[in-house]
């Protein structure tokens, strides 16, 4: 290894993925991983069981997982976690690119941070994950010129994660805010 070339682990107790995987392939091999890690823990730790069913194990795909948890994580009295599961559960399942960005930025949490144990990990406790992710839906929203919403979930986001990204603001996927606190990105 070269002088100054970090090197990071490769994350213990993975299934192998599909080596060269369309998008498909990838969601469904990441979305199983995801399920056997939380069924996994549910059976290691009964008092997180009902969490994990409710937020994981219930689900049918990775979309209606992190759709329910973005909702419930992000919902006020005012604002419904229901009609935010729809309106994320909506993007995320119409949007490929929403989808596959999701996916990179889960395997770069994974893969990059040494501190992530699992997918689900990450997917249920990642702050600077979830931010993102509700970032790009308030993102697609800003472009839709629905920019009211847009501004209304930056603010919850904001609030929740302490992690502000503008609406208006484009970011790659295979992203990693580690610990996230305090990130500030800009609309330009």
């Amino acid at each position: 290894m070269p002088a100054g070339e970090i090197r990071y682990p490769t994350p213990p107790q993975l299934i192998e993925s599909p080596s060269s995987p369309d998008d498909s392939d990838e969601s469904t091999w990441l979305w199983t991983q995801i399920k056997a890690e939380a069924r996994r823990d549910a059976e290691s730790e009964p008092a997180l069981a009902s969490y994990l069913y409710s937020t994981i194990i219930s689900h049918s795909s990775l979309e209606r997982s992190l759709s329910f948890h973005l909702g419930n994580k992000l919902c006020s009295s005012t604002l419904l976690s229901t009609l935010l599961y729809d309106l994320f559960l909506n993007s995320f399942s119409n949007d490929s690119v929403l989808r596959s960005a999701t996916i990179a930025d889960l395997r770069a949490a994974r893969v990059r941070d040494p501190a992530c144990i699992s997918y689900s990990h990450c997917l249920l406790n990642y702050k600077g994950f979830l931010a993102c992710q509700a970032h790009r839906v308030a993102h697609k929203l800003w472009t839709q010129s629905r920019r009211p919403l847009a501004l209304a979930l930056h603010s919850r986001v904001a609030d929740v994660f302490a992690v502000d990204i503008h609406p208006a603001a484009r970011i790659g996927k295979g992203v990693l805010f580690d610990h996230a606190t305090g990130v500030v990105v800009g609309k330009n």
